[in-house]
């Protein structure tokens, strides 16, 4: 039996790799399962938001080409529009990237592991946040400097 591609049994081959911090119950494969059909879907969602992103800017930038006549202000307007969506075409290409890191991460058996110390993150941390790539500490220590 397979869920959203993947099998019960390679789910829970996933699993038993994972690793949990100590009173961490093991991962199961359900969850595993779970975990990787939400990646998943905001993945899927996050692409569909960098195609609209993009058809935005691809009008934004044909605006922006032509200024001759135009009012200063509708200018600097669009912009501003433009520089914009620019930001939060980038944000979002970003966290696709990173939801699909994870993924990979996932499917390899090194989900949860901190790419810092190499200790577990820990389950809880993970099913909350599955794209953590640090633990609490290592996390903190970055955040610090």
């Amino acid at each position: 039996m397979t869920t959203n591609g993947l099998s019960v049994a390679a789910a829970q081959q996933i699993a038993v790799a994972l690793p949990v911090l100590d009173g961490e119950e093991a991962w199961t494969a359900e969850e595993v399962i779970e975990v990787r059909a939400d990646l998943i879907a905001e993945i899927e969602r996050m692409r569909r938001a960098v195609e609209a992103s993009d058809a935005e800017l691809e009008q934004l930038m044909g605006e922006s080409s032509d200024t001759s006549g135009k009012d200063p202000g509708d200018v600097s307007s669009t912009n501003f529009e433009r520089d914009q969506e620019l930001s939060m075409n980038a944000n979002t290409r970003t966290l696709l990237e990173q939801n699909e890191a994870a993924l990979r991460r996932l499917e390899a058996g090194q989900f949860g592991v901190c790419e810092n110390c190499g200790n577990p993150i820990g389950k809880a941390r993970m099913e909350v946040f599955p794209k953590a790539t640090m633990c609490v500490s290592c996390k903190q220590r970055a955040e610090r400097r």
